[in-house]
């Protein structure tokens, strides 16, 4: 017998009982063992920071991780799932800085290196555990115990060897260039960095007036949205074609004056003439003819020698916005950089490293630079050279992990010169299977397309040392590629060196070339991300250690990670496998969108909309959190979350499929059957068993393919319908061959069939539910069958057999199934519960084949409907009449004054045009009007289309064109039925009150009010034989029945009835 399994289920018990099942067995372990020969899939874990404590949106990534490397296994690969830390960088400072309570980087040099990055090493696992309960609770199955530790001396070494072979191609460089900074970490940051943090804000807009020399009145007009660049201005520049003008104007004090700008932003900027009013122009240029002209600087903080102040040439100049005269300021832009130095300008740095005015620049000194925006502004407005100031909304780029804003500066640190392989990097790219796909040439590949150089270096503490050496009297440089190198440079022992800083920073030597000074480390360390993308090598400690197993796991099958890792780690494993070895580095990615709150709001922690996994998975269960991330929506679209939203796949799918397992174990075991007895061959089974194994065959196809071509929807939704389907069609269908006594061979051809159908939902599941498949297996399976496998994630997932399937049969099951749809919809809508029989149901179908399915089925229909007849509409008769409303709002803006013709046409339609326009607009097709020899395509949802039954006493329901009429007319005989049928329910609910068994034979006693007692009596034979009752008759029932008053429990409509039903066993 198999286990018995309570209907009502406890997933936490469930879950907790398989995670200890997997626990004593090694079920994870056992997925690589045995399998040394077995073909290779790679899949390659993205190392989270395991300093901060796991959400909701880890739960989003691991679920799409897990599912893939599952499957693989089942279908005979070795995955070996190694789990790894990003354990450097700033994530891990920051947090160590507030538990100090330092606020400047200058503050950790006087606290020391050395006890700094030692706090930063234990504080990299602090929420470890918490990372680890979460990982096995949601059953993600990765290899935590053996995980790859980006601070390792094996991981750095091998992040050294990467560089050294950059250094050798000429790739990573030292240079004098502008880099997005950030002052309150203190370094620059990278491109794919920078593209983390962009936040919308509101900045100032300003136009400020740049006084001509020896020209008093007349001014260039310049426009800025960094007011705090001006103290460090240079030069202006103007684009050499363009068209300036020189224009007049009154001033507030009665007096004039004259500004330069570009003719073609003359109105916007300052403002538009009234009808008949002219500007003065006074004179006109073209750009080229300013160039030279000099102006009195703004300021004058920093004094120089060097010539500057006057206009430039700027290719990059538009018309676009501003005033088409640009504020040069070398120290602060990519542009004003290269302005500097192709012009020699000097660069006035007004700014301290950590963002500070410096102190020459009296006025504003000590402000950090954002707060002396408005500081400057009321300066130059004191002073008149402030023209007008706005407001400007626009996406500004923040450090990714403190949200504080970054300055664009000019500094000299390290880069890796990426470009050199920009294009081997789109033509990789090319090579990637991409989920979405759009993302390989939008997001990505556009990415790809504007490649910067990828800013290296970082002066920080707790990262991978740049592993260059610098000769300090000669400039001289030295790569070191490993710690072996390092010894032969130095003639130490180095093996107990730890690679990090200070103790790095220490190792000196004699520069190797003879002469010179001592080669000294440079005091970088490497952007994080290059740490994480190198994790394809160096989490092997590659080339030193596990050469072979290294290339045997490179390039990675399949990676995943949320959207915006593209620029992330996506990008760092794809550039670094691209200049190294010239390969993509993984061949399938798939690219999750966020998680929202349960409104479609994005979930923030300063909202308080975040919602704890650990609640979901209290209350819910791993499987259908899992689920719930699956079929929400395609991988790459935001989806809402919340615990509710899990909840609901509890209700309609998990409870769905637990009961119908319920129902099969319940039965079977009432009726001994097992697997192993004999059943009719499929083809000689009832139709509705051939229906639902052509269905489970052609769901293994379907789901199969869709693990294969990492199709996410299809591998989970497919499921999701067919459970539906052989809960609420199969077996609600067939639970009279389950409730048959004895056990002939149409009975135990509906007991293979479920047990097939269960099973196989089982394996189907296992990537993707891993709990609840294993607790069906293992019931369906090892339970009745001491040689099987002990899990399902250790089984051959299964194949589908293509000569079960009957595509005619399919369809016409299908069409069966959307006509008592339509005909349940058309009951809805009346207002008439499916225990009411009716008289009639009309069902309007096009095509042939269909309808011939339709009559062939037609007592199935009847049934289902709970109706006495069913007839097929003739073509001609017309049960549907629609009227059609346009949506003024959309067709106003779309058609403008065309849009009172288009509406009058709609509202006016002939019965046959109505009809053929709302048929074609409820089946999503834009319809064509052809109106005074114009023609007008409309939209689905700009017209809204009404339904109404054109045939008195019916009410209709159309989809697509198939209609179902339903007579809604009731006879006294027809209430009576239904009448009987609400008391049969009620009979069935005090047999389950009472907890008989469901094959218990019975006797009723009832007291019913005088309506309800007649449709008892008319019915009788009905409601003994579909109750199991021996015998129905009036009375009170004595002490041995179970009584149960049900006079308050009857519909509305029954108010004022009275029915009491006593039963007891026989």
């Amino acid at each position: 017998m198999f286990k018995a399994v309570d209907p009502r289920v406890d997933i936490q018990k469930v879950e907790q009982e398989t995670l200890e099942f997997w626990r004593l067995n090694r079920v994870f372990k056992r997925t690589t063992e045995g399998r040394d020969d077995a073909p290779r899939y790679v899949f390659y874990e993205g190392p989270p920071t395991a300093n901060g404590k796991p959400g909701s949106h880890h739960v989003l990534a691991r679920a799409f991780k897990d599912m893939f490397p599952r499957y693989k296994v089942m279908n005979g690969y070795y995955v070996e799932r190694r789990g790894g830390w990003d354990t450097h960088g700033l994530p891990v400072e920051i947090a160590v800085e507030k538990e100090l309570g330092i606020t400047d980087k200058s503050e950790i040099e006087v606290y020391g290196v050395e006890k700094f990055n030692e706090l930063c090493r234990k504080r990299v696992f602090s929420n470890i555990a918490d990372w680890e309960k979460l990982t096995e609770r949601i059953a993600f199955w990765v290899d935590l115990d053996n995980a790859y530790i980006t601070f390792t001396n094996d991981y750095i070494e091998s992040v050294w060897w990467i560089l050294k072979q950059f250094w050798d191609k000429k790739l990573l460089y030292r240079g004098y260039k502008t880099v997005p900074y950030s002052p309150t970490s203190g370094t620059p940051l990278s491109s794919h960095e920078v593209s983390l943090g962009y936040k919308d804000v509101v900045d100032p807009s300003i136009f400020v007036r740049f006084p001509l020399k020896d020209e008093d009145g007349v001014y260039f007009m310049a426009w800025t949205t960094t007011p705090w660049t001006l103290p460090g201005n240079a030069a202006l520049a103007v684009n050499p074609d363009a068209d300036y003008v020189q224009v007049e104007q009154a001033t507030d004090d009665g007096g004039t004056e004259q500004l330069i700008l570009a003719e073609a932003l003359v109105d916007k900027v300052l403002g538009a003439l009234e009808e008949g009013e002219e500007r003065k122009v006074v004179k006109r240029y073209k750009g080229k003819d300013l160039l030279g002209k000099r102006y009195n600087p703004l300021y004058t903080f920093i004094p120089t020698d060097k010539d500057h102040a006057y206009v430039l040439e700027g290719d990059f100049v538009t018309l676009g916005d501003g005033t088409g005269i640009v504020h040069i300021a070398p120290a602060f832009g990519e542009d004003d950089n290269r302005m500097g130095r192709e012009h020699d300008l000097p660069y006035f740095m007004t700014v301290t490293d950590n963002g500070r005015m410096i102190d020459a620049v009296d006025k504003f000194k000590g402000m950090w630079f954002k707060d002396a925006d408005k500081e400057i502004i009321k300066d130059l407005k004191n002073r008149g050279l402030m023209y007008k100031v706005e407001q400007y909304l626009h996406s500004y780029p923040h450090n990714w992990r403190d949200d504080m804003p970054l300055m664009y500066v000019a500094r000299e640190t390290w880069f890796i010169n990426t470009r050199e392989y920009r294009q081997q990097m789109i033509d990789n790219n090319q090579k990637v299977n991409w989920v979405p796909n759009h993302i390989k040439d939008g997001r990505f590949g556009n990415w790809l397309e504007d490649l910067k150089e990828w800013a290296l270096g970082r002066e920080r503490y707790w990262g991978t040392p740049l592993p260059v050496w610098v000769d300090d009297q000669t400039g001289d440089m030295v790569c070191v590629g490993s710690v072996a190198e390092l010894e032969a440079l130095t003639g130490q022992d180095l093996t107990e060196l730890d690679l990090h800083r200070p103790y790095v920073d220490d190792i000196t030597f004699p520069n190797p070339n003879g002469g010179g000074g001592t080669m000294r480390r440079v005091p970088e360390v490497i952007d994080v991300w290059f740490d994480s993308g190198a994790m394809q090598v160096a989490q092997w400690g590659y080339p030193r250690f596990n050469k072979e197993k290294a290339e045997e796991q490179f390039p990675a099958d399949y990676i995943c990670e949320a959207v915006d890792q593209t620029r992330g780690w996506f990008y760092s494993l794809h550039a670094i496998a691209t200049m190294l070895f010239d390969s993509v580095s993984y061949k399938n990615v798939i690219c999750l969108g966020h998680i929202l709150d349960e409104e479609g709001k994005k979930a923030s922690k300063s909202r308080g909309n975040v919602v704890d996994p650990w609640s979901v998975l209290d209350e819910h269960g791993a499987d259908a959190f899992r689920w719930y991330l699956y079929t929400s929506g395609s991988p790459g679209e935001p989806r809402r979350f919340s615990e509710r939203l899990v909840g609901e796949v509890v209700k309609k799918f998990y409870l769905t499929l637990w009961n119908t397992y319920s129902f099969f174990v319940t039965y079977a075991n009432i009726d001994g059957w097992t697997p192993d007895m004999d059943a009719p061959a499929v083809a000689e089974r009832d139709v509705l068993d051939r229906w639902v194994l052509s269905e489970l065959h052609n769901l293994t196809k379907t789901v199969t393919e869709a693990f294969e071509n990492y199709d996410v929807t299809n591998a989970t939704r497919p499921v999701e319908e067919f459970v539906d389907a052989l809960s609420n069609w199969y077996v609600r269908r067939s639970r009279d061959r389950f409730w048959a006594s004895g056990m002939d061979d149409d009975k135990k051809a509906a007991y293979a069939t479920l047990y097939e159908c269960l099973k196989t939902v089982a394996t189907l599941l296992a990537p993707t539910m891993p709990f609840l498949a294993e607790a069906l297996y293992r019931n369906l399976v090892v339970e009745m069958d001491s040689d099987a496998v002990d899990s399902v994630h250790l089984t051959e997932w299964i194949k589908a057999d293509d000569s079960l399937i009957d595509k005619d049969l399919m369809r016409d099951m299908n069409i069966v199934r959307l006509m008592v749809r339509l005909g349940l919809g058309a009951r809805n809508s009346a207002e008439l519960g499916v225990r009411q029989p009716l008289a009639l149901a009309k069902l309007g179908i096009g095509n042939a084949e269909e309808r011939k399915a339709v009559a062939a089925y037609d007592a199935v229909i009847r049934d289902e409907l709970n109706v006495k007849n069913v007839e097929l509409l003739q073509e001609t008769e017309g049960v549907t009449a629609y009227t059609l409303k346009p949506d003024f709002g959309k067709l106003g803006r779309k058609l403008r004054g065309d849009v009172k013709l288009v509406a009058n046409a709609l509202q006016n339609a002939s019965d046959e045009d109505a009809t053929t326009w709302g048929r074609a607009l409820m089946a999503g097709d834009n319809i064509t009007l052809e109106l005074d020899g114009k023609s007008f395509e409309l939209a689905p949802d700009e017209i809204e289309v009404r339904q109404e039954s054109a045939a008195e006493g019916y009410i209709v329901s159309e989809e697509k064109g198939y209609v179902v009429a339903i007579d809604t007319n009731l006879t006294d005989e027809l209430v009576a039925e239904r009448l009987a049928n609400e008391v049969q329910r009620r009979i069935q609910v005090a047999r389950k009150n009472a907890d008989f068994n469901l094959d218990d034979r019975i006797d009723i006693v009832y007291k019913a009010s005088e309506k309800l007692a007649t449709a008892i009596e008319q019915f009788s034979d009905r409601i003994q034989q579909e109750t199991l009752a021996e015998s129905l008759s009036t009375g009170n029932g004595k002490d041995d029945f179970y009584t149960e008053d049900f006079s308050s429990d009857l519909p509305k409509d029954l108010d004022g009835e009275t029915l009491v039903i006593s039963v007891k066993r026989t």
